[in-house]
């Protein structure tokens, strides 16, 4: 369905643990960008009754059910390169994605 990587759960837990009110990972699809669709990620600390949660060892990550449409079959990772550090998310289902990996197009 979603995979998270081994990095991404490692660098989720490291900040839920400074955030003890943000207990969630959540991810999120919005219209936009220079490829049409792009990437939201952040904390939360609320589920919203269309949010599928999935669980990794320690870490929950909530997903509307809009968004897992789109990102269904795709992996979370967090990279460390010359750019910085970041969240990506390899989706198969992407056709384009513009340079920095934020934003998509289907």
């Amino acid at each position: 369905m979603f995979d998270v990587s081994d990095k991404a759960l490692k660098r989720i837990e490291s900040v839920c643990s400074k955030k003890p009110d943000d207990k969630y990972f959540r991810i999120s699809v919005n219209g936009g960008g220079c490829q049409g669709f792009s990437y939201s990620f952040g904390f939360d600390n609320k589920i919203k009754d269309d949010d599928k949660v999935l669980s990794f060892s320690k870490v929950k990550v909530l997903i509307d059910e809009t968004s897992l449409g789109f990102v269904e079959g795709s992996q979370l990772d967090f990279v460390e390169d010359m750019i910085g550090s970041y969240f990506k998310i390899t989706n198969p289902k992407a056709t384009s994605t513009c340079g920095c990996g934020t934003s998509f197009s289907i």
